[in-house]
């Protein structure tokens, strides 16, 4: 009896142990879940900059466009490496839990094996010299000859659970050694790819080097094409805010006209008809889940001031976000609005606004245009098609505004 009641605790402690392995390994699983998604990300821009890199380097002219596609890259793979790092550090931890668990089965198997030997043992010195049957037949009562019976079947389940037991041991341990041997095998190719990355990564950082030589050599030049680009954005800026205040004063006409009928939305810079401040509402509260205005991409001149690349006393000023992509890349409305303004404005080609209620995003540099004037367009669909420059290098320049406000356009995108 004592021993059933050492086994039947046993199995308890066994249960409780491989509980909480399960829970161990659920935790690890949802990790490496969460660092799979991240590194298939890493990868898909990668391969994105690759195509973007392959579409135009047949054009190269060694521009700031292309120091910038080249500064992405660089940041995109230490990105990976980083990744692949996690990865490595995640498995080294999975190694070290699964030999610790193969450690803890062998000592349970040992365990096993030898309380099964006792038993054996135990069984072989009362069968010595007495029978079974000799054992049951000479009970001297009925409730002993009972007792007996139940004693030797109770003695009897609990061999076969031990031998149970012990064959469960042993496959659990057999499947922790071959996840052992797969887990170092895929520790090994991470290693592998990471030393690949890294000699890509010096490769781009030879590139770099060698485009930032080749540039602060045409510093005169530079100066001029930053000079002209200055003159192009204040001449788009121009436009756009001369769109919006004719809005301003239409809509305020329109309003003294209806009697004030038009409300005006706390902080709008214009009476907004129920229609428009509904949409002005919606594509608030959009704020950094709008889709790029180009399916594939990166941003290669952010929003705001940022030193020049490659002249130290220079400061760059950008209203919007260019976003380099492939030549010929369609381009697409961020949000539901209506065609405000179809122009051209020199240096930016193709230019579009459109309105959002009180807020308008505006689309640049584009070859051609597949929209009208006054047209209602729906988010993702095509308004026109990237221009591609001298440079080989296909770019959207895209604003976002309130009102007369401009406002920075990576807010309002979604993550990528």
């Amino acid at each position: 009896m004592k021993r059933s009641f050492q086994l039947l605790l046993l199995l308890i402690v066994g249960c409780l142990f491989w509980t909480g392995n399960t829970q161990l390994l659920a935790q690890t699983s949802k990790t490496r879940a969460q660092l799979e998604k991240e590194k298939a990300a890493v990868q898909e821009r990668l391969k994105e900059f690759d195509e973007i890199l392959r579409k135009t380097s047949a054009r190269k002219k060694n521009t700031i466009s292309e120091l910038n596609l080249v500064n992405k890259q660089l940041e995109t793979r230490v990105s990976y490496i980083k990744t692949l790092n996690s990865e490595v550090a995640l498995l080294n931890r999975e190694i070290r839990e699964t030999q610790g668990m193969i450690s803890s089965l062998e000592e349970d198997l040992k365990t096993l094996k030898q309380e099964y030997a006792q038993m054996i043992y135990v069984s072989s010195k009362l069968n010595r010299g007495v029978t079974v049957l000799t054992f049951i037949f000479s009970s001297s009562t009925f409730k002993q000859f009972y007792m007996r019976l139940r004693y030797l079947k109770q003695y009897s389940d609990a061999r076969k659970k031990q031998v149970e037991q012990i064959k469960k041991v042993n496959a659990d341990l057999q499947h922790q050694k071959n996840k052992l041997e797969s887990q170092r095998a895929g520790k090994q190719d991470a290693l592998k790819e990471e030393q690949n990355q890294k000699k890509e990564l010096d490769a781009l950082k030879q590139e770099q080097q060698g485009l930032v030589q080749t540039l602060s050599a045409k510093e005169a030049e530079i100066r001029k094409d930053i000079e002209k680009t200055k003159k192009e954005q204040e001449e788009l800026n121009r436009l756009i805010r001369k769109v919006i205040e004719e809005e301003i004063r239409r809509a305020e006409a329109e309003a003294k006209k209806a009697n004030s009928k038009s409300t005006k939305a706390a902080g709008a810079s214009m009476p907004l008809t129920p229609e428009a401040a509904a949409l002005s509402s919606s594509f608030a509260e959009n704020q950094g889940k709008l889709p790029w205005p180009v399916e594939k991409g990166f941003v290669s001149k952010s929003y705001g001031k940022h030193p020049h690349p490659t002249l130290k006393d220079i400061m760059i000023t950008n209203d919007g976000v260019d976003i380099q992509t492939n030549p010929d890349e369609a381009v697409r409305a961020v949000f539901d609005g209506t065609v405000t303004k179809i122009s051209t404005v020199p240096g930016m080609g193709g230019t579009i606004i459109i309105r959002h209620g009180e807020y308008y995003t505006m689309y640049s540099r584009l070859k051609t245009i597949a929209v009208k004037s006054g047209q209602t367009v729906k988010a993702n669909d095509k308004i026109g098609e990237v221009s591609t420059g001298n440079n080989g290098i296909a770019e959207v320049h895209f604003q976002t505004w309130k009102g007369l406000q401009v406002m920075n356009p990576s807010i309002w995108l979604s993550g990528k």
